[in-house]
């Protein structure tokens, strides 16, 4: 779990801001990122998804840190790269929260 170091220095998040945003103690993402405990498999698809990677990346079976479902290509807009980088910034429950609202507006049952 050494690259979960490396993409939440890159973000900018100190471990206790990255413990917040999962609900774990700032100890578990000491001892996660030191390989000194192993976080569970829920919560390592958490952090993929929330750092945009794979799990592979995270358990350094790769050094490839974009995810295997990114071999499509599309262009967004500044508008829309912005609304991701904020949305990439909530915590899961936020995030949760935020999804069935757009749903909900768009009627979307996806």
């Amino acid at each position: 779990m050494r690259n979960l170091k490396v993409l939440r220095e890159q973000f900018g998040l100190s471990q206790q801001k990255l413990a917040d945003l999962f609900n774990l103690s700032q100890q578990s993402i000491y001892k996660y990122e030191n390989n000194l405990a192993e976080p569970d498999f829920q919560t390592m698809q958490q952090f993929a998804d929330y750092f945009h990677t794979s799990v592979d990346y995270l358990i350094d079976y790769t050094d490839n840190p974009a995810p295997t479902s990114s071999l499509v290509t599309i262009e967004y807009t500044s508008l829309e790269l912005k609304h991701l980088e904020l949305y990439r910034k909530l915590s899961p429950s936020l995030r949760k929260s935020l999804d069935d609202m757009l749903t909900e507006i768009t009627h979307d049952k996806n």
